[in-house]
């Protein structure tokens, strides 16, 4: 016992003193032994160690260790990597993991996981083949003719730091001219094209045109590659088209498809349906609010399509924008306001631009330099109002813990109508008396 404890104390030392040799040791070990040294190790000493290995090797380990063992490993390694590593679990032992870890971790962990559909983090694959840059080129080569015997064949083959970080690719021919004994990162090529996991098909689509590559890396926020994706990954998306979001943020069903029944299409259609509905009535109320004036100057019913439907356009844009700034997480935390007001100005510069615009319009065709007043003064409140709520919603949707997508447009269509009524009737009121 005393020999086994003073052997721990030794690997805790070596593990602190030099944590990426100490994972290079541990890759060398078959798993079972591997995962006896991380049972055996306080939870953070063998964090470290985990931390500098590659993911796929750090899973195997934890999955022979008990569930309690691998959250308390898992809790002290850093997110984005406990994410790679997670993402090598088996679906079991990940179920097992799961309800262990803390309630904020475990979060963070899903939402890095959770790319979007159509991403490159849905469609790459985590199979690839990496070696540390000191890896010496006679290795490299037994390794791919192992893979060979098995059937196994690498497409490209990588280079990765003691962080695990994506630093080359190797050639195949420069492999077999390269000295036996040099390390990989001799002979590797240091331009390495990547994209991100939130790359979209589109941009995949365009990438694979011209550049001809038959795989690309997945890196993730700290240049680690997490995965490949290749070119059969891009056709097989490219056969569905991508509406989810778009049935999403106009009130249908993302699990709705053309020939889904009947009865499904009804019940999740009509919930929402009977939302707009309620929303057309409050418009509508506003214009009821302002029936006697539209009898005595019916001109002004002629305008209220303009007003709302310009409002509903620019709304929808902001709205559309702010989407996928949340969807690619280029909307950071403590950023939200920063993004508001940039579309409130957005919307007060429009809304001058089309404001003068209706004025113009309405002046030439009435002959009514009041009722232009009116109208492009009106067309400017909409337009800032449909900016400001075009951001605010998804922010506050997501805020609130709802789907920022799921029908935003019904609520941002409701507020650039009410908005739009309110504004152009109201100043239509306030200066009847040079209307009439």
């Amino acid at each position: 016992m005393k020999k086994k404890e003073a052997a721990i104390e030794i690997v805790k030392k070596f593990i602190q003193t030099d944590p990426v040799k100490a994972a290079q040791a541990l890759e060398h070990l078959a798993p079972a032994d591997g995962a006896q040294v991380v049972m055996d190790l306080p939870a953070p000493v063998a964090a470290q160690a985990l931390e500098h290995l590659a993911p796929l090797t750090a899973a195997q380990l934890l999955e022979r260790t008990p569930k309690e063992c691998a959250a308390a490993v898992m809790l002290r390694v850093g997110k984005f990597h406990a994410a790679d590593v997670f993402r090598r679990f088996s679906p079991e032992f990940s179920k097992a993991v799961i309800p262990l870890l803390a309630h904020d971790f475990s979060k963070d962990i899903a939402e890095i996981l959770a790319y979007p559909a159509d991403s490159a983090g849905r469609m790459m694959h985590t199979d690839f083949l990496a070696f540390r840059r000191d890896t010496k080129v006679r290795e490299v080569i037994a390794k791919l003719r192992q893979l060979a015997k098995k059937q196994l064949p690498a497409t490209y083959c990588y280079v990765v730091d003691d962080e695990n970080t994506l630093i080359g690719v190797l050639n195949m021919r420069d492999l077999l001219l390269g000295a036996p004994d040099a390390p990989a990162e001799e002979v590797m090529i240091k331009e390495v094209a990547t994209v991100s996991p939130f790359a979209d098909r589109e941009e995949l689509v365009t990438m694979f045109a011209k550049k001809h590559f038959l795989a690309v890396p997945v890196v993730n926020e700290t240049g680690r590659i997490i995965g490949i994706v290749n070119t059969k990954n891009i056709i097989a998306s490219t056969e569905e088209e991508a509406t989810e979001d778009l049935q999403i943020l106009f009130g249908a069903s993302p699990e709705e498809r053309v020939y889904s029944p009947a009865s499904f299409k009804i019940a999740k259609r009509l919930p929402w349906l009977h939302i707009n509905l309620a929303t057309v009535f409050l418009a509508g109320l506003v214009v009821a609010l302002f029936e006697g004036l539209i009898a005595r100057v019916a001109v002004l019913a002629v305008f209220l399509p303009v007003i709302a439907g310009q409002g509903g356009n620019a709304g929808t844009q902001t709205l559309a924008v702010v989407l996928r700034g949340m969807i690619m997480r280029e909307i950071k935390p403590g950023t939200g306001g920063r993004l508001v007001l940039t579309e409130l100005w957005v919307g007060a510069a429009n809304g001058l631009v089309t404001g003068a615009v209706t004025a113009a319009a309405a002046w030439l065709w009435k002959g009514s330099p009041w009722l232009g007043l009116i109208a492009g003064l009106s067309m400017v409140i909409t337009l800032v109002a449909a900016g400001l709520s075009g951001a605010l919603i998804p922010l506050a949707m997501k805020r609130l813990g709802f789907d920022p997508a799921h029908s935003s447009g019904i609520i941002l269509t409701t507020v650039t109508d009410v908005v739009g009524f309110f504004s152009f009737l109201g100043l239509a009121w306030l200066l009847q008396g040079r209307l009439l």
